[in-house]
C-alpha cells in the first residue's frame, strides 16, 4: 500500500517507509504485548528480510511481506533483496508448494512446517495464499523479465485460487485439500472472512496480469479471450485474444496501433508445452526463444498471430521427496489440474488405479459444471472419470482426490 501510495503521489516519504518497515524486520523488535509470546518463526521476523533463505510461518502473511520486498527491490534496485526472493521462490516452488499453486500445508499455524510436508486430506493451502503466490509472482516477473513466475501463476490462479468460489459464486473455500471424504464444503461465509472478500477483489483484477509492457517489448503472459487497450507514450494499442484456452491451446491475437510501434512482442510458451507452432497471417514462422517466450521482431498493425500448443493430458509424479504421493499420480491438462469425484466415479471410487498402460480421451461437455472439458480412462473395464480440480464440490456431496494410486 505505501508502494501505491509512493507511485500515485511521487512522495519519498511513502517508499521510505515501507523500507523502514522491511528492515526492521528479524532485529528483537516483535512483542505480543498481552495476548502471548511473539513467535518469530510464525510472523516471519526470525532474521533480517535481506538474509532469509526459507519460507516459514504464516502463508498469506508471507507472501503479502514478499509482495512488498519485490516492490521497494524494484523501485531501490535492492539486489539483496532480490537475492533473498531468488532463494525464498526456489524454497516455495520446489519444495514447499502443492501441485496445485497451493501453498502452506498446515492446519496449525495456516502455514508451513519441513520441506515436502505436503499432506493431501489435512492440506491446509488457504485460498487466500493461492492469491497471494498469484501476487508475488506477476511481481517476480516484472522483476525479472522470466517466464517461470508466470507459470506458477497460472498454475495458482486456476487451480489453488479459483477453486476457492462456488461456480455459482455464493460459496467459498477456505481451505483447499487435494482429497477429501465427502465431508468438506464450501461455505457461503467465515468468521475471518479473508477468502471470500479477496476473492472479490481479485477475479475482477485478472485483466491486469494478461499483458505487460516494457522499454522494448509487449508481453503476452496469460491466454484469455479478451479485448485490451493500452496506451504507450503517444501510441494507442488494441489487443483483441480469441481463445477458448484452456480447455484448447489455439490462440489467435491481433494488434492495432495508432502509430507504427517499435516494440517486440513476446508470447510466453507455458512450462507445460512441450511443442508449438507460431504463424503471422497464416504464414508459419520460426523465432527465438528467450526466458520462456517466443520472441516475435517482425510485425505490423493487424497482423494476426496464431500461436497453437499441443495440449495432451500428462500423468504427474510428484518430487520422491513427498511420502505423501510415493506409488500415486496426478493428472494435468495444460495448465489444470484434475481430480476425480465419487459422483462420476461410483463403482469401485477408492479401487481405482493408473497405469503406464492408462490412455486417455477428452471430451467437452456442456451440461455439467458450466461446461468442461473431462478426462476419461481406457484400458479398463471401466472407464473412470476426472474433472477440473477447480470444478470439485459443486454437484453432489462424494468422495475427492488429485492424487491416484498407480500402478508402475
Amino acid at each position: 500500500a505505501l508502494v501505491k501510495l509512493y507511485q500515485t503521489t511521487q512522495e519519498q516519504k511513502y517508499l521510505d517507509f515501507a523500507y523502514w518497515l522491511l528492515e526492521e524486520r528479524g532485529h528483537g523488535h516483535g512483542t505480543m504485548g498481552d495476548e502471548g509470546k511473539w513467535d518469530p518463526v510464525y510472523y516471519q521476523d526470525i532474521v533480517p528480510v535481506r538474509q532469509l533463505t526459507d519460507i516459514s510461518g504464516h502463508a498469506v502473511r508471507c507472501m503479502y511481506l514478499y509482495c512488498g520486498m519485490a516492490d521497494v527491490a524494484a523501485l531501490k534496485n535492492d539486489t539483496g533483496y532480490i537475492a533473498a526472493m531468488d532463494r525464498l521462490w526456489d524454497d516455495v516452488v520446489h519444495r514447499n508448494m502443492y501441485i496445485t499453486g497451493g501453498i502452506g500445508s498446515s492446519h496449525d499455524n495456516e502455514g508451513f512446517t519441513e520441506d515436502y510436508d505436503l499432506p493431501n486430506l489435512d492440506a491446509y493451502c488457504e485460498t487466500c495464499a493461492s492469491v497471494g503466490m498469484v501476487l508475488w509472482n506477476q511481481r517476480m516477473n516484472q522483476l525479472t523479465g522470466d517466464s517461470k513466475y508466470i507459470d506458477v501463476l497460472e498454475r495458482s490462479l486456476y487451480n489453488g485460487a479459483l477453486a476457492g468460489i462456488s461456480l455459482g459464486g455464493d460459496r467459498f473455500f477456505y481451505v483447499n485439500p487435494l482429497e477429501s471424504k465427502g465431508d468438506h464444503h464450501r461455505q457461503e461465509w467465515y468468521g475471518c472472512a479473508c477468502c471470500p472478500s479477496q476473492l472479490s477483489r481479485f477475479l475482477p483484477s485478472i485483466g491486469n496480469y494478461i499483458y505487460a509492457s516494457s522499454d522494448d517489448a509487449l508481453w503476452v503472459n496469460l491466454y484469455i479471450g479478451n479485448t485490451g487497450q493500452i496506451r504507450i507514450g503517444e501510441t494507442d494499442i488494441l489487443l483483441t485474444q480469441e481463445t477458448d484456452y484452456p480447455w484448447d491451446g489455439s490462440v489467435k491475437l491481433t494488434i492495432s496501433t495508432s502509430l507504427p510501434l517499435e516494440k517486440e512482442i513476446r508470447l510466453r510458451i507455458p512450462n507445460w508445452c512441450k511443442t508449438y507452432d507460431l504463424s503471422i497471417n497464416g504464414k508459419r514462422i520460426n523465432v527465438s526463444e528467450e526466458k520462456g517466450y517466443a520472441v516475435i521482431k517482425d510485425w505490423k498493425s493487424q497482423d494476426v498471430i496464431a500461436l497453437d500448443m499441443d495440449m495432451p493430458v500428462e500423468i504427474v509424479a510428484a518430487d520422491p521427496h513427498v511420502k505423501e504421493n510415493f506409488g500415486k499420480r496426478a493428472i494435468q491438462r495444460g495448465p489444470l489440474v484434475y481430480c476425480m469425484e465419487e459422483i462420476d466415479n461410483p463403482v469401485y471410487f477408492d479401487q481405482i488405479q493408473l497405469s503406464p498402460s492408462t490412455t486417455f480421451q477428452t471430451a467437452f461437455v456442456s451440461d455439467i459444471l458450466n461446461g468442461i472439458k473431462t478426462i476419461k480412462t481406457n484400458g479398463r473395464a471401466q472407464s473412470d472419470t476426472f474433472i477440473p480440480y477447480y470444478a470439485w464440490d459443486n454437484r453432489k456431496a462424494g468422495k475427492m482426490r488429485v492424487w491416484i494410486p498407480y500402478n508402475g
